[in-house]
């Protein structure tokens, strides 16, 4: 399984880009995306951008990753959930009977 990070565009030459997570920076390929500009956020996998991404599902996304750091930590880990909180359970729709 692969894990895939949202990152924002620092510095672009349209074949790679320099992007940055939560401080960590890594080169990464453009090659599968249309030349996005700087400060786009990207989701990368394997060094690679593999889609846009708006700033919503970023932020979700770099939320949940956090939040499982702070799980495996020890530490609490609700504040990275906010959105499912007090949300009712719910089977996707693939998997629901009706």
């Amino acid at each position: 399984m692969c894990l895939g990070l949202p990152m924002t565009i620092v510095e672009t030459d349209g074949i790679s880009a320099l992007c940055e997570f939560h401080g960590e920076q890594r080169r990464v390929s453009m090659l599968l995306l249309s030349n996005p500009p700087v400060g786009a956020k990207v989701l990368v996998s394997i060094d690679s951008a593999i889609r846009l991404l708006d700033d919503d599902e970023a932020r979700l996304i770099g939320d949940a990753i956090l939040g499982l750091g702070a799980a495996l930590n020890g530490e609490d880990c609700n504040r990275f959930f906010a959105d499912l909180i007090d949300r009712e359970r719910q089977l996707p729709e693939h998997l629901r009977l009706d």
